[in-house]
């Protein structure tokens, strides 16, 4: 089912309208009841152990042989894929989205609730090709190549990180409670179809009233982000005018940099690429 999740920061708002997307919200259910906040919460998609990130989107299997265990070591279930060629390929629309799928997965991680931990060397397309144990190489297979650095990703990487800095919005202090916003007449959370329609009732969750830390209200703008994790492009319906007059997008991870200059009336349709993300700010 396509899915539209909307997360609303004190006067600023948040929407993620997604299919099969994920968008993470800091685990409530992990830290809310003892009292701890969005930002216990960890977030990763890797780590020092694993496939780096251009090896997420570039292999079905580990590729361990140099380690000398006959491929038996490391984790052999990566959740990982590699787009349609095992490995180094010439095919320019596999490399085309294996760029957008790293983009997908720095924008899906600096956005959501929490703390981002993204590992040296993702931001700049480092490869292990294919080894997911690697601590035992210490030659070409671990080390940083500077020469075939991906400069691009790493443009991209920063413009999502300044994003994130520039809106309290994506870093929240509390957790959302679902009520309607004061004066608003909207939610802080409501999950939508891709037709920008609410789902339910039952979709909507608790709301907040964020305070920074001089106890003062949070206010920043507000974001709706479109997630496609479909291999078709896909016309999201962008909510009503409640949410927002016009939209603006400020990254689309179907560019290289994350540069889109275009502008949609609410009640509008996008277009959202192949397996691509969407953020747009409302203006």
């Amino acid at each position: 089912m396509a899915t539209c999740l909307a997360l609303v920061q004190a006067s600023a708002t948040v929407f993620a309208c997604t299919v099969h997307g994920i968008l993470h919200t800091g685990s409530a259910d992990l830290y809310q009841d003892d009292g701890r906040r969005p930002y216990a919460s960890v977030n990763f998609v890797t780590a020092h152990d694993g496939f780096t990130l251009r090896d997420l989107v570039s292999y079905n299997e580990k590729h361990n042989e140099a380690n000398g265990e006959n491929n038996q070591d490391g984790e052999s279930h990566n959740r990982s894929w590699n787009c349609g060629a095992e490995g180094p390929t010439d095919d320019p629309a596999i490399k085309v989205l294996r760029a957008r799928q790293q983009r997908n997965f720095i924008t899906t991680l600096m956005l959501s609730q929490g703390i981002p931990m993204l590992v040296g060397g993702d931001e700049v397309g480092r490869t292990q090709q294919g080894n997911n144990n690697a601590y035992c190489q210490d030659n070409e297979m671990s080390w940083f190549d500077w020469q075939t650095a991906d400069h691009g990703l790493f443009e991209f990487t920063r413009r999502v990180i300044r994003l994130r800095n520039a809106h309290p919005a994506f870093r929240r202090r509390g957790w959302s409670k679902g009520r309607p916003l004061r004066g608003k007449g909207i939610s802080d959370i409501a999950w939508m179809r891709v037709d920008g329609e609410p789902m339910s009732e039952e979709d909507w969750q608790d709301a907040l009233h964020e305070l920074d830390e001089d106890e003062q209200r949070v206010r920043d703008g507000s974001f709706l982000l479109l997630f496609n994790a479909h291999d078709e492009p896909l016309d999201f319906t962008l909510p009503s005018a409640s949410f927002g007059e016009t939209w603006t997008i400020v990254v689309d991870t179907a560019t290289e940099v994350g540069e889109r200059n275009a502008t949609f009336a609410a009640g509008s349709t996008a277009r959202v690429e192949a397996r691509s993300v969407i953020v747009l700010t409302r203006t």
